[in-house]
């Protein structure tokens, strides 16, 4: 990777990470009527992203190829990415939109399941207090959702041959909000000098002893075993988006043997893999991973008026250089992404025979944009950085160029929603060139489930289904709400829920 000072290039490819918007006037693709149009579209931007011209069916379709790799048989490349509905019970449980949305993970048609949603090991480690729990408690409501996935799985394709379901374990740490939407409670490994100051931590905040981590671990190999017990193929030990498994990654200034040097930080997850091993040894290992990032963005104040957000900027940074606080990211420059160490822990999980990995980067938190695409930003967010086509082929080539490095893994790649009606297109070109290995479904899924695979069976795209990523689905969490798709899905547009969302958006 080099270094070019305006930008990054990522196997061949140039991206821009400048302050403020793109060069260019961002064009809605909503407006973009066919395929030659949108290919087009990306050679104006410069921007190389694979896009087939028709679309296969049937067993022409890579979309249908089955996968296996380690001791994994996967019968198709759809993947359904974790989808998270705060809309559990106060002790953990799920609601009957917990069950509609496992519904929807079935009826997508794909055969790899990622995580189903972030379930917490503990507690005091969930995101929110709708946030569901594994525990022994809710092992008969965990077995109803798996049953319910597979159930409408079978309804869809005839069969739950080469189908592979995983539960996202995590502990939220620096985003605990395990009692109240309002008040976090936050569990740090290291002091951060940009992120204590926005979740509003005192000097004297205290970080995670060795010995709470080790208590935490033991939730983690606990849940392991009940996942196993349940019935899951694999569990995703989640290390993304500034939860606590990416912020060990991070933790550069920690001191003690969990924090410092590379092997520090990933004995987190060594240790979670080794007693896995060792208690569910029927039980396969995944991870999502944060291959990349840079430094916390916030809205332009220059550019901020009305109540409406500017541009996502860089917050400040030039004091803080070497920046310590990142994990794949230039500590020279911490707005640019440094693959360094991401290609060193792809190799651990090599070594540690860890073969499904789902690429993803940054925080919802803290750059939205890095990770999750979209031209209309969630109420606590900021207007696009970029265009987010830049951001969906950042994403594409970092996957394309730690595919080409490591041919043994699976990866799973992530940033498709934004490409909307295009999704079909571009999913098909990058399996069939081997960017990556399956097709991740995130935001789409909430509306349209069935869309990579009703094009695999020769139907056309419904186009008032695609999502068009207005963030209704990330505002309403926000504000204490379920997360659905509001303007689309008539569970939640015709819903109680949709008019307290209509009135909290309004207050803002």
């Amino acid at each position: 990777m080099l270094d070019s000072g305006a930008g990054v290039w990522i196997s061949g490819e140039f991206f821009r990470m400048e302050e403020g918007m793109s060069t260019l006037p961002i064009l809605r693709l909503g407006t973009v009527k066919d395929v030659a149009r949108f290919r087009e579209h990306l050679r104006s931007l410069g921007l190389t992203i694979p896009c087939d011209n028709e679309l296969a069916n049937g067993a022409d379709s890579p979309l249908r190829a089955p996968i296996e790799r380690g001791g994994i048989k996967i019968g198709n490349r759809i993947a359904v990415q974790p989808m998270e509905g705060w809309d559990g019970t106060a002790d953990g449980r799920p609601s009957e939109h917990t069950f509609e949305r496992w519904r929807k993970f079935g009826r997508s048609g794909g055969k790899l399941i990622w995580g189903g949603e972030a379930v917490a090991v503990s507690h005091d480690g969930r995101a929110n207090p709708n946030q569901l729990v594994i525990g022994e408690h809710t092992k008969k409501d965990l077995a109803a959702l798996r049953k319910t996935l597979m159930e409408e799985h079978v309804r869809t394709t005839g069969s739950d041959d080469g189908l592979v379901i995983g539960l996202q374990l995590t502990h939220s740490g620096r985003y605990c909000r395990p009692n109240r939407h309002d008040k976090p409670e936050p569990k740090i490994l290291y002091r951060h000098p940009i992120l204590d100051r926005k979740l509003g931590l005192a000097s004297d905040y205290p970080v995670l002893t060795d010995g709470e981590i080790e208590g935490i671990l033991e939730r983690f190999h606990t849940a392991a075993k009940i996942a196993e017990e349940l019935g899951f193929d694999f569990v995703d030990i989640k290390h993304c988006h500034g939860y606590l498994g990416h912020e060990f990654l991070s933790a550069h200034t920690r001191e003690g043997k969990f924090g410092g040097t590379l092997d520090n930080r990933t004995r987190f997850l060594r240790e979670i893999t080794h007693s896995i091993r060792v208690m569910a040894p029927r039980l396969k290992v995944g991870v999502r991973l944060s291959a990349f990032d840079i430094v916390p963005y916030k809205p332009d104040p220059a550019k901020s008026a009305g109540g409406k957000p500017g541009p996502g900027i860089p917050e400040e940074y030039a004091h803080l250089i070497p920046y310590r606080w990142g994990f794949g990211v230039d500590a020279q420059n911490p707005t640019q992404a440094d693959l360094t160490e991401t290609i060193q822990f792809l190799q651990l999980l090599e070594d540690l025979k860890i073969s499904l990995v789902n690429l993803t980067a940054g925080s919802p938190y803290y750059n939205p944009h890095l990770q999750r695409p979209a031209l209309y930003p969630p109420s606590d967010g900021y207007q696009p950085a970029e265009d987010p086509l830049i951001s969906v082929a950042r994403q594409m080539n970092v996957a394309r160029e730690l595919k080409a490095r490591f041919p043994k893994l699976l990866f799973v790649g992530t940033g498709y929603t934004y490409l909307q009606d295009y999704l079909p297109h571009v999913a098909q070109a990058a399996l069939r060139e081997s960017w990556t290995d399956f097709a991740g479904m995130g935001r789409m899924i909430l509306t349209y489930p069935e869309l990579l695979w009703n094009v695999s069976e020769g139907r056309a795209v419904e186009h008032k289904r695609v999502c068009r990523t207005f963030s209704d689905c990330t505002t309403a969490p926000r504000k204490g709400l379920p997360s659905g798709c509001y303007p689309l899905d008539p569970l939640y547009k015709n819903s109680e829920f949709a008019e307290k969302l209509k009135a909290a958006k309004a207050k803002a």
